[in-house]
């Protein structure tokens, strides 16, 4: 544990072409997420000929199924690449500063915390998959306003749970999160990425759930939302912003719930 300790705690500065490089890919996921959504296809034909093909092998409620998992993974992809930056950089500064490369770790660490942001996709799908089948969603990606309240409450009572607390205690100290779950190695790199990214899910899920709310394809939605995640983890007194809104929260799903 001191040895992990020890080299966690040892953070080097990166120069400018490696910041460049980092900065680059990580405002590249970001940006060309954001213009997915801004295009959003709905249809296999609005993403070429070879896709169209690739859904003429299976039924039409599975290529609309997987146009969903798509919306739901780039999404979080566009959402959640911002805040995970500062944690990835001070990965990167760890074992850049140890050794000469080290670019394939970082990309196993970051490949990690979004394959856990994947797996929450795939549950997020599944979710309105099944709001869907209950006649719960308007227009398909929006639930009305007593289950909208009843989410939104819920949110706000989770901004106050120890779980909560925890999760984001992790995700606002890089330094302290590689201390206490260090793994050496390309292995121990991706593990650490999955570990984050299950932490940040810890952190999160609950706000995701929130895009149900106003609907999942509402950009200016997902815009605030990925904003306050980025705010709640990036500023000193992230957990007080966390308690307000959670108020905030509380009282909003009980205005929706009596003024349906």
């Amino acid at each position: 544990m001191r040895e992990h300790e020890e080299t966690a705690a040892a953070v080097w500065p990166l120069g400018a072409r490696d910041q460049l490089i980092l900065w680059t890919a990580l405002g590249s996921i970001a940006i060309l997420s954001w213009i997915y959504l801004l295009w959003m296809p709905m249809t296999p034909g609005d993403l070429g000929g070879f896709a169209v093909r690739v859904a003429g092998l299976m039924p039409a409620n599975w290529a609309s199924l997987w146009l969903v998992f798509m919306m739901w993974t780039v999404m979080m992809a566009a959402m959640m690449t911002p805040s995970a930056s500062p944690m990835i950089m001070t990965y990167a500064r760890i074992v850049r500063g140890r050794e000469r490369g080290g670019w394939t770790r970082v990309g196993l660490f970051a490949a990690g915390y979004l394959v856990m942001w994947i797996v929450f996709s795939a549950v997020a799908t599944a979710g309105q998959v099944l709001l869907q089948r209950a006649a719960l969603l308007t227009n398909a990606v929006s639930i009305g306003p007593v289950a909208g309240g009843v989410i939104l409450a819920a949110a706000g009572i989770y901004q106050f749970t120890p779980l909560k607390t925890a999760c984001l205690s992790y995700c606002q100290s890089p330094i302290g999160f590689f201390m206490t779950n260090w793994r050496e190695g390309p292995a121990g790199a991706l593990w650490m990425g999955l570990k984050h990214g299950a932490f940040c899910i810890g952190c999160c899920w609950m706000l995701m759930a929130l895009l149900f709310v106003a609907g999942a394809m509402n950009l200016i939605w997902i815009a605030a939302l990925s904003a306050f995640v980025l705010i709640e983890k990036a500023v000193p007194r992230g957990e007080l912003i966390a308690k307000v809104a959670g108020v905030a929260m509380i009282a909003g799903g009980v205005g929706m719930m009596a003024w349906r």
